[in-house]
């Protein structure tokens, strides 16, 4: 591999970590586009500073408190409930 600052060893240990098969092809190229990916973060260190502070202003609506639903009604249209729980599918 070239000057590239990522290795296949990089690349298949993190595709190891995410449990994805990568064969050799695919290492060498993620290995590249990983190596571009570092590259645009090395230019984001030559971006100047801004100095001093934008004039910002709060645009959300204030946070009221009102009524909300009861249980029961919370409940009212879901497929499947438990024990007064919203019961969705198992995740394995």
């Amino acid at each position: 591999m070239s000057d590239s600052p990522v290795d296949a060893a990089e690349v298949r240990h993190v595709a190891e970590l995410a449990r994805v098969d990568l064969d050799a092809e695919e290492v060498e190229a993620f290995a590249a586009q990983f190596a571009d990916i570092l590259a645009y973060f090395d230019a984001l260190d030559e971006v100047p500073e801004v100095e001093g502070s934008s004039d910002l202003v709060n645009v959300m609506r204030p946070d009221d408190p009102r009524e909300c639903l009861s249980q029961e009604e919370a409940l009212a249209n879901a497929p499947e409930t438990e024990e007064g729980y919203f019961k969705g599918p198992r995740v394995s």
